[in-house]
This record gives structure tokens, C-alpha cells and sequence, in this order.
């Protein structure tokens, strides 16, 4: 098996939880190193890897094949730009860019490079939601009329990342939790064909928005999106309602705790939900009405590694294509442009 050598741009949460992880397990790749600007920490907890002071010496080592671009999202476009220019292949989080024109220069330059570049949207492959897309999937719902998912939380202090409190590019809760909802709507349904939107400022001392709730208009359904700071008994976080039935799911993947306690993706009980957690589908069946438990599927994110390690070896599609950011990307522009005119914004 031809090992794939990766580099992180930063060793904080993101590198040691939802990366590191994965590289060290899946067989087809080597984590050789982070570039670290001040604390060296993941030496600590990977001896044998690298700590690079600055991204050009990062880039420059021609043992690095592919870079995963994990540092604050107003620096997405410039180092993913980098990274593709020294004919790495190339992994942004989400969300992509800061604009929707950077997310599209930088898919022209990979393919003009031949490179891969992709987005990290790991939560395709949270436990909940792979069940939701099998209940929509399989038509036990008729066709849908309505879809509401949610990320709420209840969490009204500012954030200790000061880059994420300051209003510039990238920053507010549209760019943070937005990109998991928004990419979870076109998964399940495509491109809507307009947007609005509702943005609001409720924690004390907060600079950018962090409350949205944001509808998207598909021909014959809606789709809503809403994320707030201030829900201590959320709602069911999938609101999925069709023709036949409805199906109400919390959001329950159990992955970024498991991975936070130290378990390793490939413990036979990681991403298993607990069964108290599961969905309620109400439908009609065979001319029957039931009511009942679904059973959770398994979320694992280590099959977004799995298609990463497939592209780049068998070139394949890759898992979260940068069509699949612009997309995001362009929901998110016409949202800001939908609360700021309060009216509709048309994609298509």
C-alpha cells in the first residue's frame, strides 16, 4: 500500500481530534508533521513527527504529499493557495473560503495543477444524520415537504479564540455551523433555488452574529437551517416531514466526545450511538400507519479518509468536492445578502 505523507497547519483542536486520529490509524497514511507557531505540542503526543516554525518550511520538504489546511478561515484561501502552488495535494476546512470567487480560484488552480483539493465536511458521516439520509433515501417519507436541521446548543460566553469574535472574513456562526447544515441540505436535496435569511446578535458583548435561521426554496419543499447560542432543551435536530410520514432525530453522534476522551476511530465501539437516542419514524407503510424506533447507524469519519486515500492513489471523485464549497460558499453569500436586504435572494 503506497503511504500518503500529510501535513497539518495547526496542532490545536482540530489537528489533535478530529485529523490526527484518523491518519494514524488508516494504513495509507503518514501524519509527518504540523506547523506550530509557538507551543510545541504534537511532538508530545507523536514523537516521531515533525514540527515545522513556518508554513514555507512545511511546504518546502518534498516528503509532504498532501496538507490539510485547518487554521482560521480568513487564512483558508491564502495558504491553500500556497499549498496547491507547491504541487501539494490539498484538504480545506470547512468553511472553504471567505468568498465564493476564492473557493472557485482555488478548484481552477488544483485542476490546472492536477492536484486533489477537497473540503473537510466530516459531519456527513456523523451517526445521525447517515440515519436521516437512509430514512429520505429509501422513500419511507413520500416525497418531503418540509426538512429542519438544526445545530443549537446553549453556550451564551464568547468564545476563548479571539479570531473567532472579531468581526472580518470567516467570522460569525453562518461561517462556523453554518457549512455542516448548509452541506447536509445539498447531500439530501441539491441546490435550492433561492434563499433567506435571519442573522442576530444575542450574546452580551458578542460582535458577530450568532444566531441564524436560514430557509432555502426548492421547487416543491423547504428546507430550514437554524443554529442559536441560547437553547438549553433543544428540539429534535432533524425535522424531516413528507407525504407518507415524518421522521424526528436528535443530534446525538457520539464521535467528537469519544474522540476528545483519547478513543481511537478504529475501537469497535466508536461512533455507536446509545439507543436511547434513536429517531421516530411516523409513517405510513404498506396501507399500515406505524409508529417507531429506528435503530442509529454507526458515524465514522474515517470514511471521508478513506475516499481522500482513493482519490489521490485511484482517482477517484473525491469525497467533498470544492464544487460542493463553492456551493456552500455561494449559500452563505446570498444569506448575508438576504438579512441585510430583507428580501429573497434568487440562486438559479
Amino acid at each position: 500500500m503506497r503511504i500518503i505523507n500529510t501535513a497539518l497547519l495547526s496542532y490545536g483542536m482540530s489537528g489533535k481530534v478530529f485529523h490526527a486520529p484518523f491518519l494514524t490509524v488508516h494504513p495509507g497514511f503518514q501524519l509527518i508533521g504540523a506547523w506550530e507557531r509557538s507551543t510545541l505540542k504534537i511532538v508530545t503526543d507523536y514523537p516521531q513527527v515533525k514540527s515545522y516554525p513556518t508554513l514555507e518550511s512545511l511546504l518546502v520538504d518534498s516528503d509532504v504529499e498532501l496538507v490539510i489546511i485547518n487554521t482560521p478561515i480568513g487564512t483558508h484561501y491564502e495558504y491553500a493557495r500556497e499549498a496547491l502552488l507547491a504541487n501539494k495535494h490539498v484538504i480545506v476546512e470547512k468553511a472553504f473560503t471567505s468568498t465564493a470567487a476564492e473557493a472557485a480560484e482555488l478548484k481552477q488552480l488544483a485542476e490546472k495543477r492536477n492536484l486533489m483539493l477537497s473540503v473537510f465536511q466530516n459531519r456527513r458521516w456523523d451517526s445521525d444524520f447517515l440515519t436521516v439520509q437512509k430514512i429520505i433515501r429509501g422513500g419511507w417519507l413520500g416525497d418531503i415537504i418540509e426538512a429542519t436541521i438544526c445545530f443549537d446548543r446553549y453556550n451564551p460566553g464568547l468564545s476563548q479564540k479571539r479570531h473567532k469574535e472579531i468581526p472580518q472574513p470567516g467570522s460569525g456562526n453562518v461561517y462556523d455551523l453554518g457549512p455542516h447544515l448548509m452541506d447536509q441540505a445539498l447531500v439530501l436535496f441539491g441546490m435550492p433555488e433561492a434563499v433567506f435569511a435571519d442573522l442576530m446578535i444575542n450574546r452580551e458583548g458578542s460582535q458577530i452574529e450568532d444566531y441564524f435561521e436560514i430557509l432555502l426554496y426548492y421547487s416543491n419543499h423547504r428546507v430550514r437551517l437554524k443554529s442559536g447560542y441560547f437553547v438549553r432543551e433543544p428540539a429534535p435536530a432533524y425535522q424531516i416531514h413528507g407525504r407518507k410520514g415524518s421522521f424526528l432525530k436528535s443530534r446525538a453522534d457520539v464521535q467528537e466526545a469519544s474522540l476528545i476522551r483519547g478513543m481511537k476511530p478504529d475501537d469497535p465501539v466508536y461512533g455507536i450511538e446509545p439507543e436511547s437516542e434513536q429517531g421516530i419514524l411516523h409513517a405510513e407503510r404498506e396501507g399500515e400507519f406505524v409508529r417507531e424506533r429506528i435503530p442509529t447507524l454507526r458515524g465514522n469519519y474515517l470514511h471521508y479518509f478513506q475516499g481522500i486515500y482513493d482519490s489521490v492513489i485511484n482517482r477517484t471523485p473525491v469525497p467533498v468536492s470544492a464544487d460542493d464549497g463553492i456551493n456552500v460558499m455561494q449559500i452563505i453569500e446570498a444569506a448575508y445578502a438576504s438579512h441585510s436586504q430583507r428580501k429573497v435572494v434568487t440562486l438559479r
